[in-house]
């Protein structure tokens, strides 16, 4: 027996090493529980008290995988510049940055200055590898920011105001002077999209396959390419606005206008779903966090406001002016505005939004677009100029799910992944400000069956109330004691009635279930003796 006492205790006596991480799981675990157990000590009921002992153990068991998945599958932690002493973060410059980094996170910091095509607009794909640039004067571009290898660049000697890329490096869109065109990787021109005519801004509804624009005339787009069709087309009715932005979360396109109003839109409805006062002034720039309830706003009043999308309410209010903003997959707020550009983080996580980093571009040069970089602690910025790229701590995500974007995945996955994405597309109907209701029960509440007394009880007060109606008197022949009888016989009736429609829609309900019960009854062998339906 002590023997046997002894094996146990060795048992649970682990390695130092070991004892840790153990230590450390159970402390994940705590994260992931759904709250404290059931007491199921005190049910009396011992079929209940088995059948809350096995939800208790899923329970379990599903915090302890979640908790072992966080361990060894996502073993990186996001970090964020920490000042010592009387040292403020938004004070330490690039340089510094730069001394303190590896190689590889240096290489994500460079300047490209092309004065004679300028100012840039960029985007990167999902994963963060490819990112596409345009130049107002006609230069387009895709860089591979993994090896910083230039794949493919080409002039269109036109405008260019906009580049969006589609679900994957392959394919990319850019607003040009009359119409928006899809090109390949190499530069091949695949499609013209004359239907939606000069636009200013561009965006892709990478879940829903959808490429939205919206023109110069305020005329709103939405075209499917899988499919080619105009899913959505109608005037936003407020006017030219070059400020537009999806919402990640839900699929909805918000827009900015010269009113001060935002105007949220989905591609079923020409009506906007929401449209919200967020300024006094125009709307310049507009944001929404990754977690789709964060919108961040700037007017021409000098203000940026953080809105909270469920209640609609401002969360918090800055002063400062943006011409461009952006949130990081961490919940950093870029905004950008003549040569400066400003960091700002909720480190407190209690969305209060202070200042975090900043950084000074060369005097003369005007930003006109930020953007993050997924997976990466990195800000492109696209000016006058050219564009730059800057290290942000902390704004990337450590730690990325190669189901949902791989910044290495080979051709064999990116194919894949690619067949996969269309199969679970979504149809342009599930667009809603809540798209969690999707796929739930409406509750209809039961009309609960009256009883006769209750239905006699109020037939008797509706005759009651019908007779104490006082008549009006009248002119002469018109005030006859029998026509006031009449009359008043009328009144009482006019209460009866509804009273008897109900009544006898009982009683034909209980006929036909009568009937129905009479055709059930029958066994198989009397069936064929039943009286038969006349045809009429």
């Amino acid at each position: 027996m002590e023997k046997e006492l002894g094996n146990a205790v060795a048992e649970r006596i682990l390695p130092p090493t070991e004892q840790e991480v153990s230590n450390e799981i159970d402390v994940k675990v705590q994260k992931y529980l759904r709250g404290e157990g059931a007491n199921l000590e005190v049910l009396k009921d011992k079929k209940l008290k088995g059948q809350l002992s096995v939800i208790e153990d899923l329970y379990g068991k599903s915090a302890k995988a979640a908790a072992k998945v966080e361990k060894w599958l996502m073993p990186s932690e996001g970090g964020y510049l920490e000042a010592e002493g009387l040292e403020k973060t938004w004070r330490i410059k690039q340089e510094t940055i730069s001394h303190e980094v590896d190689i590889l996170s240096k290489r994500n910091q460079h300047d490209i200055i092309l004065p004679a095509l300028g100012p840039y607009s960029l985007d990167y794909t999902s994963n963060g590898r490819y990112m596409a640039i345009a130049g107002r004067k006609g230069h387009l571009a895709l860089v591979d920011m993994k090896d910083l290898n230039l794949i493919k660049e080409f002039q269109v000697k036109e405008t260019v105001r906009d580049v969006v890329f589609l679900h994957n490096e392959l394919f990319f869109a850019a607003a040009q002077k009359k119409y928006p065109y899809i090109y390949n990787r190499v530069g091949t021109e695949l499609h013209c999209l004359k239907e939606h005519g000069s636009v200013l801004r561009l965006q892709f509804l990478k879940n829903h396959f959808l490429l939205a624009s919206i023109n110069k005339f305020g005329q709103l787009h939405y075209q499917d390419v899988t499919t080619g069709s105009m899913v959505g087309s109608f005037r936003t009715g407020l006017g030219r606005t070059d400020v537009m932005q999806v919402n990640p979360f839900n699929g909805v396109i918000a827009t900015g206008h010269s009113g001060g109003s935002v105007a949220m839109w989905k591609p079923t409805s020409s009506a906007p779903l929401v449209k919200m006062l967020c300024h006094q002034g125009p709307v310049s720039a507009l944001a929404f966090h990754p977690n789709g309830y964060l919108m961040a706003t700037s007017g021409s009043e000098r203000k940026i406001k953080l809105w909270d999308l469920r209640k609609f309410e401002v969360l918090q209010t800055l002063p400062g002016h943006a011409k461009t903003l952006d949130f990081s997959q961490k919940g950093l707020l870029a905004y950008g505005t003549g040569s400066f550009v400003q960091i700002l983080g909720d480190l407190s996580g209690t969305q209060n939004y202070t200042r975090y980093m900043a950084h000074s571009m060369v005097k003369g040069y005007q930003i006109g677009k930020i953007l993050f970089r997924p997976y990466e602690d990195v800000l492109g910025i696209g000016h006058s100029m050219g564009w730059s790229s800057i290290l942000i701590p902390g704004s990337g995500e450590p730690n990325f799910d190669t189901w949902v974007a791989n910044p290495f995945e080979t051709s064999k996955q990116r194919r894949e992944k690619e067949v996969r994405s269309l199969l679970d597309k979504l149809p342009p109907e599930t667009i809603s400000l809540n798209p969690s209701k999707i796929g739930t029960v409406m509750a209809v509440k039961k009309k609960e069956k009256k009883t006769k007394m209750e239905r006699d009880a109020e037939e008797e007060a509706a005759i009651d109330a019908a007779k104490g109606i006082t008549m009006k008197k009248k002119t002469k022949g018109r005030n006859k004691p029998t026509k006031r009888e009449k009359k008043k016989h009328e009144i009482i009736e006019k209460a009866k009635r509804p009273f008897l429609h109900e009544q006898i829609k009982e009683e034909e309900l209980s006929r036909k279930r009568s009937r129905l019960s009479e055709e059930v009854e029958l066994p198989k062998s009397l069936q064929r003796f039943a009286r038969k339906k006349t045809v009429t």
